[in-house]
């Protein structure tokens, strides 16, 4: 391993003799270190000419320094509130956890860096999607946020993002990366700095310019407006800091890709006219029924309810040239044994109005409504309390 010895080479001549020979082992000691090649071959010569042949200790870099090494748009500041986190991601306990995560990550991170690139958003923010899903497509908060990047359905409608009775576009790992880059690109334009913008994301942009002004600061920096933010943002960014060193030197720490991932190799985008179920579509290209749920998570039902007013996008797996026939005269079929009821209710509405019963509890009205809960409810609604009386009228997401 190549060290590091402090040699000072006057450069002045000599006309011959053993101090010609010095100098002429000086010069090779110089050239070795403006090489970095000052190791234990270069002992022998240290000994010819009586210099100390102990070779300085390497010292090992810090996590702070390893931080700056990675060299990201976004800064990876250290500190005691990020330490606490790395501490907690090296126990066993969160080895398994983040092995897991790398698995998951061979799918879901190429699609991430590939909106990013055209977007224009760093490419480390991709470990933020970790911090509010675990790579979940599937993931519900508590308060009702869903998808691999956790939007809240007004959000999720800004953002112009499809909820309906058949599909959720929030769990469409494409189509929310882009809903999450405009997200962070605007927080970003907002208060010049990514870590402002990634606890916006978090927390809102309001809550952030409240924190600023708290603070008394022209142009402060996340850990400045840290404490005048909520508990879970002022945690929020120390994880993301702390999980992007987890993974950028997860070598260090034993910790490797993990996990069924569902091996997918090429894919490709087609559109979809007509209604077509997810088992016909698998049979039609030899694959798996379960590989086209993994693709497309954001459909709720086993079909895709396209139209040629309303095509839907569909990701498929490379279809074999054998198998373009059968897959076109699948897609073409307009009677798959679909009924009309069943395509009507698919395309209400995700939202419902419900009106309040006397005896009910906003529990059990969770449990009537697939994917409803109590804290989504009484966001949803402004409710400050779990009373509701009969006669309420409440929007069920």
């Amino acid at each position: 391993m190549a060290c590091t010895v402090v040699f000072s080479y006057a450069g002045h001549r000599n006309t011959g003799g053993k101090d010609a020979e010095t100098d002429s082992i000086k010069r090779q000691l110089y050239m070795y270190e403006k090489l970095d090649l000052i190791t234990e071959t270069a002992i022998p010569l240290l000994n010819e000419i009586g210099l100390s042949t102990e070779l300085p200790k390497l010292t090992a870099p810090t996590v702070e320094g390893k931080l700056k090494q990675l060299l990201t748009a976004v800064p990876l500041d250290y500190n005691a509130q990020v330490q606490s986190y790395i501490d907690r991601y090296s126990t066993d306990r969160y080895r398994s956890y983040l092995s897991r995560m790398m698995g998951l990550s061979t799918y879901y991170f190429p699609i991430y860096e590939q909106v990013f690139k055209e977007t224009g958003l760093p490419a480390e923010i991709k470990y933020l999607s970790i911090i509010e899903s675990a790579l979940d497509p599937h993931a519900v908060s508590r308060v009702g946020a869903t998808g691999l990047w956790q939007f809240m359905y007004a959000t999720a409608k800004m953002y112009e993002l499809r909820m309906d009775r058949h599909m959720d576009e929030r769990k469409d790992p494409v189509l929310a990366s882009y809903a999450a880059s405009r997200y962070l690109l605007e927080g970003y334009e907002r208060f010049g700095d990514w870590l402002l913008a990634i606890a916006a994301y978090n927390c809102g942009p309001g809550n952030v310019q409240k924190a600023i002004q708290r603070s008394g600061k022209e142009n402060p920096d996340f850990w400045t407006i840290s404490p005048f933010l909520p508990r879970e943002t002022r945690n929020y960014v120390p994880a993301f800091i702390a999980m992007t060193y987890m993974l950028e030197y997860h070598e260090e720490h034993g910790i490797f890709p993990e996990g069924e991932v569902p091996q997918v190799g090429e894919t490709q985008l087609i559109s979809v006219q007509n209604p077509v179920p997810f088992s016909t579509l698998a049979a039609a290209i030899g694959t798996d029924e379960s590989l086209l749920k993994f693709l497309n998570p954001a459909y709720k039902q086993d079909f895709v309810n396209g139209s040629v007013e309303t095509p839907k996008r569909l990701i498929l797996p490379q279809v074999s040239p054998t198998n373009y026939e059968e897959l076109y005269a699948v897609l073409n079929e307009t009677d798959h044994s679909i009924s009309n009821e069943t395509l009507l209710a698919a395309s209400q509405p995700a939202t419902v109005t419900y009106t309040v019963k006397r005896g009910d509890t906003l529990s059990g009205i969770a449990k009537k409504h697939k994917g409803a809960t109590v804290n989504g409810i009484k966001t949803a609604n402004g409710l400050k309390s779990n009373q509701i009386k009969p006669g309420m009228k409440l929007q069920i997401f």
